[in-house]
């Protein structure tokens, strides 16, 4: 008797899907790269911060990721990053999952963080490539070893921490996903024939490519003004993603203080920033 093929999830059910199932502890469609917020003084609100991603799971987020490059990790202290996870994960339903940056210039710093952020209520962790580093297989083996039932995904963003990833070093190493902040559409395009893993765009002038090769979806600085706007894009609402790919520029241009006043201007929230 012919075996019947393993039924695969995606962003999009219009077309034929062709990511394979999503691990539980991960998420299909849009998640969200929290803004920490700080008050006039630049002290942590964590409470407050836990409040906005509540809010935006109301709005339709699927996903919650603390500690990101739009959460100004690199201005966080290792407790302020643990009490963050731990009032989002308090903050939120069961089935949300809270992703952790945890990415650090050193595999050992990023073993450290990872092990906190697991112990204080992460389900999966989000983690940089190295800067500098022309193989980050030892980086990403030496997390995964430490963490051994927590899902990791790759973080390719040569922006911020160059090189990045290449597509060939990703295929092997020990990951459940990757976000992928590059905005290389050609790329992503290689990533989705190649790479086994679930996929999240982190650049929101993809959305709509990302519905129509039903990856899992994104993780966006943006949805934390507009999840409803992010939702549209993905499922090829053309307007929506020229909307969207327009909150990006904006919002980008003078991160983290506009990305703030935007949301002030939406919720009430605090404007303190860390950087820029």
């Amino acid at each position: 008797m012919e075996s019947t093929p393993p039924a695969t999830l995606g962003v999009m059910d219009s077309h034929e899907q062709t990511r394979p199932t999503t691990p539980s502890s991960l998420f299909e469609g849009i998640g969200v790269a929290l803004v920490t917020l700080f008050d006039e003084h630049g002290d942590l609100l964590a409470e407050a911060t836990a409040e906005h991603a509540a809010r935006l799971v109301d709005l339709g987020v699927n996903g919650v990721l603390v500690a990101g490059s739009t959460g100004e990790a690199s201005a966080l202290t290792d407790d302020e990053r643990v009490e963050l996870v731990r009032q989002v994960r308090a903050a939120l339903p069961a089935h949300i999952p809270v992703f952790v940056g945890t990415g650090q210039p050193s595999a050992r710093a990023a073993v450290i963080t990872s092990m906190r952020a697991v112990d204080n209520g992460a389900d999966a962790l989000l983690v940089l490539s190295p800067p500098r580093s022309s193989d980050s297989r030892p980086y990403y083996e030496a997390i995964a070893a430490a963490c051994p039932s927590t899902p990791i995904l790759a973080y390719h963003f040569p922006a911020v921490s160059s090189p990045g990833i290449e597509v060939d070093t990703l295929c092997s190493l020990p990951v459940a996903g990757c976000k992928d902040s590059s905005g290389d559409a050609a790329r992503l395009l290689d990533e989705v024939q190649r790479f086994h893993g679930a996929l999240y765009v982190g650049n929101p002038v993809l959305l709509a490519l990302a519905g129509i090769l039903a990856i899992q979806g994104a993780i966006l600085a943006v949805a934390n003004l507009d999840p409803a706007l992010c939702h549209r894009a993905i499922k090829g609402d053309a307007e929506a993603q020229i909307a969207v790919a327009g909150l990006q520029q904006l919002t980008a241009a003078g991160f983290p203080r506009v990305i703030k006043q935007e949301l002030h201007k939406r919720f009430g929230t605090a404007t303190g920033a860390r950087l820029g």
